[in-house]
């Protein structure tokens, strides 16, 4: 099964290091707000409390990185202490939660953490900058959340207030794609890319790239974005790491492999990129050293895709008992995403479907997942599977004709496309 991490890269808001921040956050005036927070500056004197700053894993970044962002926690949240009109800190506050979930996969603690802190700016009338700032991020939050429709509603109402931002068209560009709106996402990263060449940009230009069948365009869109970016960042780890999974689906895994191991090298310890090794070392039958690095990559942060790899890793070496045991925790970290406003109806149907060998079940959460976007390919792309499986061939075919409709090569569509239409 594909890591469903690496695709999720697509379909958020990058959220730049805290050294590249946000273009509108540079430009906030220096000034007091207006309305119900220039009231609260200057009476409000008790003690704040804001969401915590949690612990990283030793293990991610270094100790250096780590230090910084404790002390930008604690800077920011002095600010909004001493005051409460500061709407720019809140935003970089709330921008920093968003760097936190990404680098820690701690997501069900951080994105409401940034929520909480954008809605409080939001509800008490900031200036048109800061408006804009908190709902972009917000926007990025609800791309995360796989709230794609009220994301996309975020951002159209952020592009009214300044149409001048590259990142805002980045929202636009992932909600149109997850809601199968394949067209006006190609017109949104056009924008993108004539406001802001860049590391962000380059990266959807590849996806769109990708999904439209342009393999070649899209290794080189995200060698543009690599090259962009700055060694031993995150985000430019990120970007190599999905070059990596484009060199993968081409067949060549040993550039494939090189690409991770490059991120390892810039940036030690990255466990996506031990999850990457893992996969490929599956591939070419190394088993004992796949099962060694996902568990690697599992100790450094709480990844349920790599869960899914040590499943299939379980599984094919017959130890089915710590399968399950597995795949069972792959339903509890599920089901506590979405206690905290995740929807993760997709990934519900690929567990069920791949992992447990439950197709009626995967099909209720896949027709869920349908009824919010049916245009988009991979969710027709997964209800195809199902219903083959369960023998409706009509059904399957149906919805495989939506999932080609943007003539994409990846190398499960066409098994997918072997074995329904021969």
């Amino acid at each position: 099964m594909q890591s469903y991490i690496m695709t999720f890269y697509k379909t958020l808001v990058i959220v730049a290091s805290l050294t590249i921040m946000f273009g509108f956050i540079a430009c906030l005036e220096e000034k007091q707000a207006s309305g119900p927070f220039q009231k609260a500056a200057m009476t409000a004197q008790a003690q704040m409390s804001f969401p915590e700053l949690l612990p990283r894993n030793p293990a991610l970044g270094s100790v250096e990185e780590q230090v910084k962002m404790s002390d930008i926690y604690a800077d920011l949240t002095r600010k909004i202490q001493q005051d409460p009109a500061d709407h720019r800190s809140r935003i970089q506050l709330a921008q920093l939660f968003m760097l936190e979930a990404r680098v820690t996969g701690e997501h069900g603690h951080y994105y409401p953490a940034s929520l909480t802190v954008l809605d409080e700016l939001l509800a008490n009338d900031p200036p048109q900058d800061a408006q804009f700032g908190a709902l972009s991020l917000k926007a990025s939050v609800y791309l995360s959340l796989h709230r794609f429709e009220e994301a996309k509603k975020l951002a159209e109402e952020a592009v009214k207030l300044n149409s001048y931002n590259s990142l805002i068209y980045g929202s636009l560009v992932d909600a149109n794609v997850e809601l199968g709106d394949y067209e006006t996402a190609i017109q949104m990263a056009d924008k993108m890319v004539a406001i802001r060449p860049d590391l962000r940009s380059y990266s959807r230009v590849s996806y769109l790239r990708e999904i439209h069948g342009d393999m070649e365009g899209a290794i080189e869109a995200m060698q543009m974005a690599v090259g962009a970016g700055y060694p031993g960042y995150e985000e430019t780890a990120w970007c190599r790491l999905t070059l990596g999974e484009l060199i993968e689906q081409s067949g060549d895994l040993t550039a494939a492999r090189e690409q991770y191991e490059q991120i390892l090298a810039e940036r030690p310890n990255y466990p996506f990129a031990m999850a990457a090794l893992a996969r490929i070392d599956a591939e070419e039958g190394m088993l004992e050293a796949a099962e060694n690095r996902v568990k690697q990559a599992i100790a450094i942060i709480p990844e349920f895709s790599f869960y899914e790899q040590l499943a299939e890793i379980y599984r094919t070496t017959a130890r089915e008992e710590e399968a399950e045991a597995t795949i069972q925790s792959i339903l509890e970290m599920l089901a506590d995403d979405e206690a905290k406003g995740h929807k993760m109806g997709l990934e519900y149907a690929n567990v069920y479907l791949n992992l447990k060998g439950d197709p009626q079940t995967a099909l209720e959460y896949a027709k869920k997942e349908y009824t919010l976007r049916p245009e988009n390919i991979d969710v027709n792309k997964v209800l195809a599977e199902i219903y083959w499986s369960m023998g409706e061939s009509k059904m399957a075919k149906a919805h495989l004709i939506v999932a080609n409709r943007t003539g994409s090569q990846h190398p499960h569509l066409q098994q997918l496309n072997n074995r329904i239409q021969s």
